[in-house]
């Protein structure tokens, strides 16, 4: 009984902790310029915040990631991308670590997740196309969506 306890404590634990680092996925997504779509991203490992990312445009270049058309810029970076390239330019590895999107991955961005090792994926919104999810399942990532964090 005692270990069972322990188990679903530990589960209502991580599960308080996963919300809080996707209420502050949401907040980060803010700070995004896009208009279509505003994404956030944070990479935990360790229970440590490793990376933070949102969707935008490179370093340098000018924050409109939508042109006259009201399309997306081609060179506009992903939320996850920022993040996991922000992991690379340091002495830290993704590999084991957890990460939080407020949008499920497209997926291009599957590909990245999964070759910089990241072992899970917690996200709020489903993209509208689900093959980035499908992908990373496929390759055993453990998966949870969280609706309302």
């Amino acid at each position: 009984m005692q270990i069972e306890k322990s188990k679903a404590e530990l589960l209502a634990k991580q599960e308080r902790y996963d919300k809080a680092y996707l209420r502050l996925a949401l907040e980060w997504a803010k700070l995004s310029h896009c208009k279509r779509k505003q994404v956030g991203a944070i990479i935990v490992k360790d229970s440590t915040i490793i990376a933070d990312g949102y969707n935008g445009t490179p370093t340098g270049f000018e924050n409109e990631c939508e042109n006259e058309d009201g399309q997306t810029k081609w060179y506009v970076l992903h939320a996850e991308a920022n993040a996991i390239l922000k992991v690379a330019r340091t002495t830290n590895q993704a590999a084991g670590a957890t990460l939080y999107l407020t949008h499920s991955p497209c997926k291009d961005c599957s590909k990245l997740i999964l070759q910089s090792g990241i072992e899970r994926l917690v996200y709020t919104d489903a993209y509208k196309d689900a093959s980035g999810l499908e992908f990373l399942e496929k390759a055993g990532l453990r998966i949870t969506q969280i609706m309302n964090p």
